[in-house]
């Protein structure tokens, strides 16, 4: 009876592994695909621009980008750049949005803010940006960036932000702009910086005591105070 006992025992353990085992696997692999689905679309949806270390970061798999992307869930921007492709192509500013996630310690400065901020008719080459004076150079394709540095408040200050295709873009405003191009006049030209200072008062984007303000934290008053004065 002893022995009997044992099969009947041994006989029922095999069934029931048989029968449960397996449908656990192949549920457990599902969830898991779903899972990396729905959080690749959440980030995609939240950041409007994402980088596979974001993903990876989300903990979805890097393998399966390709498969989103051939499936037009993602667009990819470039190598390990990718977006939602509801927002692809929504703004004119894109460059500055996919600059924005490549170099996410960055400001958006100098010409391109002067263009975001419709002070000047000049189409920039690139994308500029300030970035900490001891930050890594970035090593990026595309879009073409021209990097210069800052530290302290030349670094901090003025800084607004704006949102294109969903992306928080950090931008210097318009008398933080204007004063950055006469600090940086032999990048810009000075005959750019005078322009942008005399359209930004005319059109009423900024005042005097705000160039002045931010004149003083860029050293370059005595470069703009005349200006100021001879267009008051």
């Amino acid at each position: 009876m002893k022995y009997m006992t044992s099969v009947i025992i041994y006989q029922v353990f095999l069934y029931v592994d048989k029968s449960v085992f397996m449908p656990t696997i192949s549920n457990a692999m599902l969830g898991i695909s779903m899972t990396s689905r729905e959080r690749a679309l959440e980030l995609i949806r939240t950041r409007g621009i994402a980088r596979a270390r974001d993903f990876k970061a989300a903990g979805v798999p890097l393998s399966y980008l390709k498969r989103l992307t051939a499936s037009g869930d993602l667009v990819r921007l470039g190598r390990g750049l990718y977006q939602d492709p509801d927002r692809a192509g929504e703004d004119v500013a894109h460059d500055l949005a996919e600059a924005t996630r490549l170099v996410p310690h960055g400001v958006i400065s100098l010409i391109s803010a002067l263009r975001y901020h419709g002070l000047t008719t000049q189409l920039p080459h690139a994308v500029w940006m300030t970035i900490p004076h001891k930050a890594r150079t970035p090593n990026v394709r595309s879009p073409r960036l021209e990097i210069v540095r800052a530290t302290g408040k030349v670094l901090t200050s003025g800084v607004e932000h704006a949102r294109i295709e969903g992306v928080d873009v950090p931008i210097y405003n318009v008398a933080k702009t204007v004063t950055d191009c006469f600090k940086h006049r032999r990048h810009v030209g000075e005959d750019v910086a005078i322009e942008a200072l005399r359209d930004a008062l005319r059109e009423g984007k900024t005042t005097a005591s705000e160039l002045m303000k931010y004149a003083g934290i860029n050293r370059v008053t005595k470069r703009v105070e005349p200006c100021i004065k001879a267009l008051l």
